[in-house]
């Protein structure tokens, strides 16, 4: 016997599936609207349905015979079929609720009310107001074909059928280079384009095949097949097909047989990476893309007329690899960045700007400066980042300290991005260990002394990050990382210092005060350190109001109705400050292993100042009381 529990609904997996404009006009059918009378019955047992492209062709009569539109030669058509995509395309609402009862191949005749075809109030589709749309009218129909379709245009002029998969995932996009089988035939069946002896090459983004086919083949894999049909604006004249003469769709046939990867890693088109050999694996899952052990052979070349080449690692280096961590500026910034977008084994031909090659890095001696520079990398295999599963914290808290140290490096030779990274790295390392312990083995980090150093470490990766931010002018950031540490002591000395310093550089002069002076408070031996800084602080502030004063010189003292020019008159070159004043000594022991001190901020601009103290620099002249009118 059921019992009412038996008998309740389960709302939980109930879910009402929102109403489609298409399924509001379906309610509008009523009996006897639509009629449906087999001609010729069609093969299979399968029937269209949403998503499926379906190509069929149309003729329209009167009731009496008389035929008012066809896609059919013989009834005065251009014989090109019609292709709609069921649930996107616009149709009538015969059409709509009647092709999705049809068989390949069958024929049928539907005898349709005016409210069923294009007599249907706010009718998505238009038509000639010749054409009898308040009359009772015969559709005769012929599906010819349908079936599934990615739809690569949001208009529906680029549509792919998939007749065979390709292997992998990649997908070539621009400027890659790609080999393909290409054959064409307009919508009417008449040869466009025939297939060669030999397959096209050419380079995606440079025009070279129409827009729409170059849509569909950036959605193909290696050795895929595919239909791609292209209409209207998507169809261009190119090199492959000119002389279109007015067709207005084309199915291109496709084989994808090979593409070449080629990368403009900067956007720019300076640092360009060229696959020259395909690697082992799929892109870019099975790329060194995190920090990992890399082990590349390469020849460097220089751009010059006799190509120079100025290192070959199988040369000059006894035919022994290069063997370098990436992450920790270890190379040229544009080698690791393409050598992270390489595979095991693969072989690539990088061409990369100064500035990313060794006008930055240690310049060997037979490069000059400002060359570009050609690399040929083969990377042999790498290491993945280790997995820190099962380590104890002795261990833990050891590759912490190794990452730190490599940190403090990079920090010391102005790398402060890669360094930033390598805190933040560490801070990861150290949080995920920790919750571990707290969850499993309910460590609490200020218990012991493992928690202290947990904890002591913590902060100090946080205020490293700080000064990264601070060096690379992102303050906000800087001020974040360090409230990070003072949420969870509001008494740490070099957290405060850290972030008066922040304040003081974005020009919210009041607040590097308060923390400056708090910290004197708290730490008796801090007061040089926050005495300087208070004193770099306070030139700092004049220097924003002198400039002020310049700036807003006489824009006051003139009539109503004049205008006066702020500033006229006062051109002095404002004198740079003695560099002595942005040293500080340290807060920390001399055993602890942090970073040097931040030095001092940089002379302000003036903007950068004024903007951010515009009502107070208002006040300190005397305008607090002015009103814009």
């Amino acid at each position: 016997m059921a019992t009412d529990e038996d008998r309740l609904p389960d709302y939980k997996t109930q879910k009402k599936k929102p109403t489609s404009d298409e399924d509001k006009r379906k309610k509008k059918i009523v009996p006897g609207s639509l009629m449906k009378a087999v001609i010729r019955p069609g093969g299979g047992e399968v029937t269209p349905t949403d998503g499926d492209q379906v190509i069929y062709h149309c003729t329209i009569r009167t009731l009496d015979g008389v035929v008012i539109q066809s896609t059919r030669r013989e009834f005065g058509g251009n014989g090109a079929p019609i292709r709609h995509v069921l649930g996107k395309s616009k149709m009538i609402l015969g059409l709509l609720e009647g092709i999705p009862t049809m068989l390949t191949g069958e024929v049928a005749m539907f005898k349709m009310k005016p409210e069923m075809h294009y007599g249907e109030e706010d009718c998505p589709v238009s038509v000639d107001d010749r054409f009898p749309k308040d009359s009772e009218l015969h559709f005769e129909i012929e599906l010819i074909d349908f079936s599934k379709v990615k739809v690569i245009s949001e208009d529906l002029g680029v549509l792919k059928k998939v007749i065979d998969e390709g292997q992998g995932w990649e997908t070539p996009r621009e400027p890659y280079e790609v080999k393909a089988w290409i054959s064409a035939r307009s919508g009417e069946g008449k040869m466009v384009l025939s297939r060669a002896k030999q397959p096209v090459h050419f380079t995606l983004g440079k025009s070279e095949i129409p827009k729409g086919l170059e849509m569909g083949i950036g959605t193909m894999s290696r050795g895929e097949k595919a239909v791609i049909y292209v209409t209207g604006q998507h169809i261009t004249e190119t090199p492959l097909i000119s002389a279109l003469g007015g067709v207005e769709e084309i199915y291109f046939e496709v084989e994808l047989v090979h593409f070449v990867q080629v990368r403009d890693v900067l956007g720019d088109g300076r640092l360009i990476k060229r696959r020259i050999r395909d690697g082992r694996g799929e892109f870019p899952m099975d790329c060194p893309l995190h920090d990992s052990l890399l082990r590349v052979h390469y020849k460097g070349i220089l751009l010059n007329g006799a190509k120079t080449v100025f290192y070959d690692t199988k040369v000059d280096n006894h035919g022994q690899p290069l063997e370098f961590s990436s992450g920790e500026g270890l190379v040229p910034e544009g080698f690791e960045m393409c050598v992270r977008l390489m595979l095991p084994g693969e072989l690539a031909l990088v061409t990369c700007p100064p500035e990313y090659a060794y006008d930055k890095f240690q310049r060997p001696a037979n490069v000059p400066e400002g060359a570009h520079i050609q690399w040929e990398i083969e990377l042999l295999e790498f290491e993945m980042p280790k997995d820190w599963t099962g380590f104890n914290f002795r261990q833990i808290m050891e590759d912490v300290e190794k990452i730190k140290g490599t940190g403090n490096r990079l920090f010391k030779e102005g790398k402060y991005q890669l360094a930033k990274a390598k805190y933040e790295k560490a801070c990861v390392v150290l949080g995920s260990f920790w919750q571990v312990l707290r969850e499993f083995k309910h460590v609490n980090p200020q218990d012991d002394d493992e928690g202290k150093e947990f904890s002591d470490t913590r902060n100090l990766l946080h205020l490293n990050v700080a000064a990264c931010f601070l060096k690379m002018g992102d303050c906000r950031k800087s001020i974040e990382e360090c409230n990070k540490v003072l949420d969870a002591n509001p008494i740490h000395v070099k957290a405060l210092y850290r972030r008066g310093m922040a304040y003081m550089t974005a020009g919210d002069f009041e607040e590097a005060r308060n923390d400056l002076n708090k910290m004197m408070s708290i730490d008796k031996s801090s007061e040089p350190t926050a005495k300087a800084a208070l004193l770099k602080l306070k030139k700092e502030e004049q220097e924003v109001h002198r400039r002020a004063s310049y700036q807003f010189k006489g824009l006051f003292d003139k009539n109503p109705g004049e205008i006066s020019e702020a500033g006229v008159g006062e051109r002095e070159e404002i004198a740079t400050e003695n560099n002595n004043d942005e040293h500080h000594h340290d807060l920390v022991n001399n055993n602890e292993q942090d970073i040097e001190q931040v030095a001092a901020p940089t002379r302000l601009s003036f903007m950068l100042g004024l903007l951010p103290k515009v009502k107070r620099l208002f006040t300190a002249v005397g305008l607090n009381r002015c009103t814009i009118l």
